[in-house]
């Protein structure tokens, strides 16, 4: 037998095997050794070693398997809740939305301003709505509706992420949930109502088709002009039943469910653009979804919708304080305007009874009863007013209209008419702000000469600019201080103001009084210096009420209080006020417009028997004229305008009010001196807390022997021969500025029919510069200082020629005085 080791089953170990280690039986604990027991890598066996233990940082990684049953169970939580909420919620029944409330409208001692919120609503068959319409509709709001579902998820986290990363609030919502908001809902944008909407959604989807549910939606929306459904809508905005409505008619009322009352071109006139361009996306996606073919849509013009038919419970004065209260809640996102239409709120305004009767009689005394049926231009008069606290900027008076029945846009509100040369006041705030110098290195104050020769070129740091505007009735002053220049209203020396300050600068500081940056044709260019910006009656308001705050701005606020159902609805704070430009600017300027008041063309303000600062201003070819005035408790801003009560268009207000023109200082200031007498009469009167820039005196009311001619559109107002800011710093052997005893001068903006004539010279009839921007040839020559007589001591006019055309991006005639 062999001595080789056997196997158990007989056969023999094969050959070239290493021995068995006999130390592996005296491994500690008994066990073998490595490799010894067949598991080892020289075993040749296959257990894998074991998983190493996680340490550090990867401790806090779920691990997949974790991650996995996380997923599953969201899963499992996301099914089993939405089988909870489809089996507990269900289709409830028409809510109060559907048959809308009326909203109560309080003056802000809680007497009863109006009601709104009557139901106009007629419901229509699907049938009966023009196809293109109906796919109008469909192109604004939801091309996919027939072939999506109830909701759209993707849409809905698409919204809820833009909203969240601040792109504002986003719309996902598909035409069955904004039914289902409409109908059975409410407009409240809050998680439990979204909850709801989405199984109601859902379960209708199932219920009803989508014929059902998409005539639903056509009776129930919002269309504006209190027009509930889209027969009320075409009847509001067209005067005709849904079945006669064309394309091009239907793509402006699919695009008012965008924006009902934003988009009414009628009621918002500024607003005309973004209408226009909510109109050509509908028709595109037409085309785009081929329900239009592009050669129709190339011949389509824009509808323009009829006048408005407003209730006769918003007659006077109520219709017109109620659009602009809608118009500030929505705006300031306070309620949206759907949400609001539902009605049932009680709204608390600012405005104060005793105030807005006194403004709405000083309108009728001075303007309105001034009017006659034998006068084509009477025709075109309208006005437009807003009274601001300077303290609180608390609206406590408006008046939008004759009667919001008859002159349905609001003209305290809208934004499409010159400013004029009110703006004017602004320009030499940012002076002072920006310790601005003139070309040659003079600092900027009330006394600082600059040349007011009519047409004279602007001249740039690079030379002239190529802008020449012409002062009021083409008057050359020569050298003339800024505060004369601001009596007189000279454009030529505040458009060079603008270009030595810097256009952009004093753009921005007339945003920063108050303007909206978006304000049509504020520019940055020395045309805005006299005016060509169209803001509102209420945002000048609210601008000068900066000023007359001492340069703190807080903006304007219409609604002290809103509640529904008992609840109060949550408002911005607008107790807080900021210093929007130093106090010296706003002060100083202060002084400059008390000039105004005291001998310049708004001598008329003088009436309201207080100290008073303002402004007069004329829009090109005198289409408004304006007074923008304050007192330390009240600012005040009113303008006339002129428009044609048929086509809407702009006219000149030539012989409206038996006057050959309409100026600022005539019955616009006169009417600002009635309302403010009335509405502060009883309460003492406050002189101004001015902190003027170093240098600078208030100016003083004239003296008897101070007092010039009387000027016959106002006999009580007097003017003195030596305009307050008359330079002290001025060299003796250069010629003083002209003063009120220079004869045949010019004209004034006071208002009479015979201002402007060379009969009613001196300061009093100074001359303002409603001419703006225009061209002219080199007449202007340099009389009166040009060029050599600049440098340390002198007038520091800029060379150049006078007279050469404006440049492009200015117009080519301007608003003034």
């Amino acid at each position: 037998m062999s001595d080789e080791p056997q196997q158990p089953n007989g056969e023999r170990e094969p050959r070239g095997w290493a021995p068995r280690d006999p130390a592996s039986h005296d491994a500690p604990g008994g066990r073998a050794a490595p490799g010894t027991d067949g598991t080892g890598p020289e075993s040749g066996g296959t257990k894998k070693p074991g998983r190493p233990k996680r340490t550090g940082w990867r401790r806090a990684v779920p691990t997949w398997r974790m991650t996995l049953g996380a997923v599953l169970l969201l899963a499992l939580l996301l099914i089993g809740g939405f089988i909870a909420g489809y089996e507990l919620v269900d289709i409830p029944p028409a809510n109060a939305s559907a048959t809308a409330q009326s909203n109560v409208y309080l003056y802000e001692d809680g007497s009863t301003l109006a009601r709104s919120g009557e139901v106009n609503r007629e419901n229509v068959k699907l049938a009966q709505v023009p196809l293109t319409v109906q796919r109008a509709v469909l192109a604004a709001e939801d091309r996919d509706f027939y072939s999506e579902r109830a909701v759209d998820l993707k849409a809905m986290t698409r919204a809820a992420w833009n909203t969240l990363t601040g792109k504002g609030k986003q719309g996902g919502s598909t035409i069955t949930q904004q039914y289902v908001k409409n109908y059975y809902l409410g407009q409240e944008q809050t998680l439990v109502r979204k909850a709801k909407e989405f199984f109601i959604a859902v379960k209708l989807n199932r219920e009803e088709s989508k014929d059902q549910i998409f005539e639903g939606y056509l009776n129930t929306s919002y269309f504006g002009r209190n027009a509930y459904g889209i027969q009320a809508a075409a009847q509001a905005y067209y005067g005709k039943d849904v079945d006669e409505i064309t394309t091009a008619e239907g793509a402006y009322l699919a695009s008012l469910l965008n924006a009902p009352s934003a988009y009414d071109v009628v009621v918002h006139p500024q607003n005309k653009a973004a209408a226009l361009g909510r109109w050509n996306y509908v028709l595109n996606g037409m085309v785009k979804e081929k329900w239009l073919t592009p050669a129709d849509r190339a011949a389509m013009k824009f509808p323009v919708p009829g006048k408005v038919k407003p209730s006769t419970g918003l007659a006077g004065q109520r219709g017109y304080l109620v659009q602009a209260v809608e118009d500030y809640l929505t705006s300031n996102k306070i309620i949206d305007e759907n949400t609001l239409a539902t009605g049932g709120y009680r709204i608390t305004t600012t405005l104060e009874r005793k105030k807005q009767d006194a403004l709405v009689e000083a309108v009728d005394d001075n303007v309105m009863s001034q009017t006659g049926p034998d006068r084509p231009a009477d025709r075109n008069v309208r006005v437009g007013g807003a009274s601001v606290d300077p303290r609180t900027g608390r609206v406590v008076a408006m008046y939008g209209g004759i009667d919001y029945t008859k002159q349905y846009v609001n003209n305290a509100t809208r934004r499409d008419y010159q400013v004029g040369s009110t703006f004017k006041p602004f320009v030499f705030t940012s002076a002072v702000t920006n310790r601005s110098t003139t070309q040659d290195g003079r600092r900027i104050t009330p006394d600082t000469v600059y040349d007011g020769t009519n047409k004279r070129m602007v001249q740039g740091p690079d030379g002239p600019t190529g802008y020449a505007p012409a002062n009021e009735d083409d008057i050359s002053y020569g050298p003339i201080t800024v505060s004369t220049a601001t009596d007189k209203s000279v454009n030529a020396v505040y458009a060079q103001m603008a270009e030595d300050v810097g256009p952009a600068k004093v753009k921005q500081t007339a945003i920063d009084l108050g303007l909206p940056e978006n304000t049509p044709d504020l520019t940055a260019y020395p045309s805005n210096a006299l005016g060509v910006a169209t803001a509102s009656v209420l945002d000048m308001a609210e601008a000068y009420a900066t000023l007359a705050n001492h340069g703190r701005h807080g903006a304007y606020t219409l609604v002290m209080k809103v509640t529904k159902n008992g609840e109060d609805v949550e408002l911005p704070d607008r107790r807080t006020t900021e210093q929007a430009v130093p106090r010296q600017a706003a002060d100083t300027t202060t002084a400059i417009l008390r000039s105004v008041v005291e001998g310049g063309t708004g001598t008329a303000a003088q009436a309201a028997g207080r100290p008073a600062a303002g402004k007069t201003g004329t829009a090109e070819e005198d289409k408004a004229a304006w007074f923008a005035g304050y007192t330390p408790d009240l600012t005040t801003v009113i303008a006339v305008m002129g428009q044609d009560p048929e086509t809407g268009v702009q006219k000149p207000l030539y012989g409206a009010l038996g006057l050959a023109r309409v100026n600022g200082g005539g019955p616009p200031a006169r009417a600002w001196a009635q309302y403010t007498e009335a509405a502060l009469r009883g309460t003492e009167a406050r002189d101004f807390d001015l902190d003027l820039e170093s240098g600078v005196e208030e100016p003083l009311p004239p003296t008897d022997e101070e007092t010039g001619p009387q000027d016959t559109g106002t006999p009580t107002e007097s003017t003195p021969s030596t305009p307050a800011g008359t330079p002290g710093n001025t060299p003796p052997d250069t010629p003083t500025a002209p003063g009120n005893s220079e004869p045949a001068t010019g004209g004034t903006d006071t208002g009479s029919p015979t201002d402007g004539t060379t009969d009613n010279g001196g300061a009093q009839n100074g001359g303002g510069d409603n001419g703006g921007p225009q061209g002219g040839d080199n007449t202007g020559g340099n009389d009166n200082g040009g060029g050599n007589t600049g440098g340390p001591g002198g007038y520091g006019f800029a060379p150049g020629n006078r007279g050469t055309p404006a440049p492009g991006p200015a117009p080519a005639s301007g608003p003034g005085q």
